[in-house]
C-alpha cells in the first residue's frame, strides 16, 4: 500500500476541490457534466490517457445524482 504524503494531498486536492465534487444540485451536476463533455473531448476513448480514471470518477459522481435526482422513464 501507498504511504500518503498528506500535505502533497492537501495540495493537490485544494486546487481540484473546486471542480471535483459531489454534485448537491442541478447546477453543480450541469458543471460536472460540462466538465466530462470537456474532458472527453481532450482523451476521447482512450483508457490509458492519463484523465481517464478522472473522467470516470466524474462519471460515477454523475450517475450518483441521476440516480437520486433524476426520475427514470417508465416504457409503454
Amino acid at each position: 500500500m501507498q504511504n500518503l504524503d498528506v500535505n502533497k494531498t492537501v495540495s493537490a486536492w485544494s486546487s481540484l476541490a473546486g471542480t471535483v465534487f459531489v454534485p448537491h444540485t442541478e447546477e453543480e451536476y450541469r458543471q460536472l457534466v460540462g466538465l466530462l463533455d470537456r474532458l472527453i473531448d481532450e482523451a476521447g476513448e482512450d483508457e490509458s490517457h492519463p484523465l481517464a480514471s478522472l473522467m470516470e470518477i466524474i462519471g460515477v459522481l454523475i450517475e450518483k445524482y441521476e440516480d437520486e435526482h433524476v426520475p427514470e422513464l417508465e416504457a409503454d
